[in-house]
């Protein structure tokens, strides 16, 4: 009796897989970053720019503890960037989640009553344009106190996208679920759950998405005022006072990679709870 050998082919690399499938959109972003950082050093090493080349990071001494140890913690102000990045995102949290709170609430209630959207839209209009700095001094008049004016500063640069936006998700509700709600007599909680934040829930989380951009925005502006704590906007207030440009551009790169997660995980919310 004849045996056939069965000759098997050898699983492809799980790594060549994934490259194959993703370099197209994998590497062109790095080979930007790569290009960004090489003329910054070539600027730098040329004196076209004041700044210290990104090789700094590393050559920095004091930057390089900084980078290489983000979690230690002498006590005090003296701790890693890891700690300081923690502290100024649980105060955008805060300010964060009462902007939610009331940019919804209000939204909502301008949005279903054309009086009250016309009486207050302008004034909605005029004070989101104002810079978050701008607030500071009025906040630690108003408030006396380091912390709450930080809140608030945060709080006042968030709010207004999500108010705005809810206001419009309501306003955009289909006319024909308005003459349902009418024939059906349903209670006010029904038309809500139902009806109303359904409809209105893509437009909410554009609200939310935009601003928690800006409440991250607002941090350097809010920890300015509040001197010697822990927070990543008073480290590099501080480290500007004393010349520590390094430890700036370190911090930046924390903020900015802290801001896109933040990002990208308000995006992947979206996704999972708002249903095409």
């Amino acid at each position: 009796m004849a045996t056939t050998l069965r000759t098997t082919r050898p699983s492809p690399n799980p790594f060549a897989k994934f490259w194959r499938k993703n370099s197209q959109n994998i590497l062109p972003p790095i080979v930007g970053i790569l290009g960004f950082l090489i003329v910054w050093q070539l600027c730098s090493m040329t004196g076209l720019i004041k700044l210290p080349p990104p090789t700094d990071l590393i050559t920095n001494e004091r930057t390089r503890i900084y980078l290489m140890y983000p979690f230690f913690n002498r006590g005090g102000t003296d701790v890693g960037l890891f700690w300081q990045a923690m502290a100024s995102l649980q105060r955008v949290l805060i300010g964060y989640s009462l902007a939610a709170l009331v940019g919804i609430s209000v939204g909502i209630v301008i949005g279903l009553n054309s009086f009250w959207n016309k009486a207050l839209d302008p004034l909605f209009q005029f004070l989101r344009t104002v810079p978050p700095l701008a607030w500071v001094p009025l906040a630690l008049a108003a408030l006396q106190q380091n912390q709450p004016a930080a809140l608030f500063v945060i709080f006042i640069t968030s709010v207004w996208p999500i108010l705005i936006n809810t206001a419009v998700g309501v306003q955009q509700i289909p006319q024909d679920y308005i003459n349902v709600r009418k024939v059906l007599q349903l209670a006010p909680q029904k038309f809500f759950l139902k009806i109303l934040i359904p409809s209105a829930l893509p437009y909410i989380f554009t609200g939310l998405r935009i601003a928690i951009g800006l409440a991250w925005l607002a941090i350097i502006a809010a920890e300015i005022v509040m001197s010697g704590i822990v927070g990543i906007g008073f480290f590099i207030w501080d480290s500007y006072q004393n010349n520590y440009i390094s430890d700036i551009i370190l911090a930046l790169v924390y903020i900015g990679a802290i801001g896109l997660i933040l990002d990208k995980l308000m995006a992947f919310v979206q996704t999972l709870i708002v249903k095409e």
